[in-house]
């Protein structure tokens, strides 16, 4: 596993924000490694359920499908873009306001029917539109799309929120001796 060393910890999020944020998420990125040994990442709508990360795909089988299948070993992440400021004078002086939240995990394939169906139904609660006169709780292709659930092993998160105070009010240039060319 990648080392758990957060490298800016003045941006670590605290850990009760971590999995509030994990839960509101609108989608996150799942990478897994092929038998190449290249990573393969792909977006995945997602629902935390059971203290695990849900998603689907086709049961038709497929790159992510084979990656895990040979390594359960995944890496997750989310995040949150926000505004980008400018803290110094020079063009390269500018930032991200951001969240994101990055797991490391396990996953597995649901076989279970009942859990496959409450996943959808979870799903459907986030991403669905509430008052479309639809069915509720009928999924009938259940049986033909693969749900996998994700065991954390190990979650952080970081953020930045976006500064109070800008430039040209503040100048945090990275480079203060440096000139723009006439």
């Amino acid at each position: 596993m990648s080392s758990p060393q957060l490298r800016r910890a003045d941006r670590m999020m605290p850990d009760g924000r971590v999995l509030q944020f994990l839960q509101r998420g609108f989608s996150g990125r799942i990478a897994t490694i092929g038998d190449d040994g290249y990573p393969y990442c792909v977006p995945l709508l997602y629902v935390c359920m059971d203290d695990q990360v849900f998603v689907h795909t086709t049961s038709a089988p497929g790159h992510f499908r084979s990656n895990i299948d040979r390594e359960p070993r995944i890496c997750f992440e989310v995040d949150e873009p926000d505004q980008v400021f400018d803290y110094g004078r020079f063009e390269c002086d500018s930032g991200l306001a951001y969240s994101s939240v990055i797991l490391f995990g396990r996953i597995r394939v649901v076989d279970e029917r009942d859990v496959k169906q409450r996943f959808c139904e979870k799903l459907m609660q986030k991403y669905g539109k509430p008052d479309t006169g639809r069915p509720k709780g009928f999924f009938p292709r259940l049986d033909i799309i693969t749900v996998y659930a994700i065991t954390v092993e190990r979650i952080s998160g970081k953020e930045c929120a976006l500064p109070a105070q800008q430039w040209p009010e503040v100048d945090y240039t990275r480079t203060p001796n440096a000139r723009a060319p006439d």
